[in-house]
């Protein structure tokens, strides 16, 4: 960690890590929550991809340091609030129960330190494919793997050549019209939820797309992903809110450096 210090937040958010998946970036989270202090952490949905897991199973290393790392942090008296998305929907049937130190909830309202209080959720309600075509949810998703498998081994020739993380598909994302249109309905709905709710902003996750921006009087936010942006949402001690996207502060080979000063870990411990 010499060279970059570690930065302290009074709240952060992170979604759709989508542990499980070959297209996570555990390694690059990873360096993030080293990196990173903070009193409450919320976890916006979608962090472990329980519609993969039931095809077939893939957890290396690196993604059960991830959960040992956030299980640490409840341990260390950080709040930890959970709130399911759409891949770990299963979770919703625990709301109101603490699996070692972490809060499970179907969705939250954080007031910052500058007295906004926003809504969180996931946001995979407001998605009408979601809620009412679940089957071509399902098949979309199977595309999406696929499109995020080229994006890993894409990146993996880039960072051989000593070149930076870079998001194929979110590239992508921003240059077809349907998903402009998609990403633009979702953005409107989550927004009205929030008015709905008397709030003065939402921040949420689910579209893979990190955006703060004023929606007619509602601060909209989306903290992004873990498997094209590796970004998170952070409320500085002031209560101002930020998207840091970590591949992008950080170089590959200063993650590489990172992991092999880390310590072997073992198995997370029971709650």
């Amino acid at each position: 960690m010499a060279g970059f210090a570690v930065r302290r937040y009074r709240t952060v958010f992170i979604s759709d890590i989508h542990l499980g998946t070959r297209g996570c970036q555990a390694e690059i989270l990873l360096d993030f929550i080293r990196h990173i202090e903070c009193d409450t952490l919320y976890l916006v949905g979608d962090i472990v991809d329980g519609w993969k897991l039931r095809s077939g199973w893939h957890w290396p290393q690196s993604h059960n340091d991830v959960v040992q790392k956030i299980l640490r942090m409840a341990r260390k008296g950080v709040k930890v609030v959970y709130v399911p998305g759409n891949h770990d929907d299963r979770v919703r049937d625990f709301v109101g129960v603490h699996f070692g130190g972490v809060l499970v909830a179907r969705d939250a309202i954080h007031e910052a330190a500058d007295g906004r209080r926003y809504l969180v959720t996931h946001g995979d309600e407001f998605d009408g494919v979601v809620q009412h075509a679940k089957w071509l949810a399902f098949l979309g998703d199977y595309a999406y793997r696929a499109l995020l498998t080229a994006n890993t081994l894409f990146n993996r020739v880039r960072r051989r050549l000593g070149f930076g993380y870079w998001s194929l598909s979110a590239y992508l994302k921003t240059r077809v019209k349907n998903a402009l249109q998609f990403v633009e309905n979702f953005e409107a709905a989550v927004a009205e939820e929030a008015r709905r709710r008397g709030v003065d902003g939402v921040i949420c996750g689910h579209i893979h797309k990190a955006e703060m921006r004023d929606i007619d009087g509602i601060v909209y936010i989306n903290d992004g992903d873990w498997v094209e942006s590796c970004s998170a949402l952070v409320e500085h001690p002031d209560g101002r809110m930020e998207i840091l996207e970590w591949a992008r502060l950080r170089s590959w080979s200063a993650i590489d450096r990172t992991r092999r000063d880390e310590p072997a870990t073992a198995l997370p411990e029971a709650a």
